[in-house]
């Protein structure tokens, strides 16, 4: 009697074939992923440790995109507002300016990022005691936002709801210099190269090229440990 298993033996070694390349994809899936998720935390890491005191939103502009099985590719991305402003600390240039002149600080209070809080320019025009524009110093001709001197023994600066306005150039010495002076707050000016690098491709790189082998194999024996 003669028994021929050839057949079964094509279709064994077929499903094995598929088995093993379902398990193959599934376990490189999850492998990018995990991977993905490290160089999302490193970059996170790396803008804190590249500027001073960024913002929460800044620390919080690292974002994910899976791979699924349609799309086996996970991406690690910066979130478009950040984008903006991060690009030329990766790839060279100049700040990013949110208006058509760089405000430099001078004599202003900072918030904890050591940035301007929001509206800080629009509450400035709001009071009596600033004037914005341009004003002929020693050290030739500059632009910005300047607080003009109160003597608040004469005058009473008030807000448009009627409240005592705080923060005033008060007029120190009215014997040498009775009208006080000009003190700046912000001065206006061009946008400056940037002087850091972020390294946000060479840190997912460095990652990627080191972490691979050893994650892909973990994700593939789980994979095969849980197959059905």
């Amino acid at each position: 009697m003669f028994i021929s298993v050839k057949s079964n033996l094509k279709d064994v070694q077929r499903s094995m074939r598929d088995f093993a390349e379902k398990q193959i994809q599934f376990a490189a899936r999850q492998a990018v992923n995990t991977l993905a998720k490290e160089v999302a935390v490193a970059e996170s890491a790396n803008i804190k440790s590249t500027f001073k005191s960024p913002t929460t939103f800044t620390q919080n502009s690292i974002g994910v995109k899976a791979a699924r099985k349609s799309d086996p590719a996970a991406v690690v991305f910066v979130k478009p507002i950040a984008a903006k402003y991060l690009d030329p600390y990766e790839t060279g240039g100049v700040h990013k300016l949110n208006s058509r002149a760089l405000l430099n600080p001078k004599d202003i209070k900072l918030n904890a990022f050591g940035q301007l809080s929001r509206g800080t320019l629009a509450r400035l025009k709001a009071r009596p005691d600033i004037f914005i524009g341009p004003v002929k110093t020693a050290k030739g001709v500059v632009n910005g936002v300047w607080q003009r001197a109160t003597d608040t023994t004469r005058v009473s600066l008030l807000s448009a709801k009627g409240k005592r306005l705080r923060g005033i150039n008060k007029v120190a010495d009215k014997a040498t210099a009775p009208r006080g002076h000009l003190k700046l707050l912000l001065r206006f000016g061009d946008a400056l190269p940037v002087k850091k690098h972020l390294g946000f491709g060479s840190t997912a790189k460095t990652i990627v090229g080191r972490r691979f082998n050893a994650v892909f194999e973990e994700c593939f024996a789980k994979a095969l440990a849980t197959a059905k």
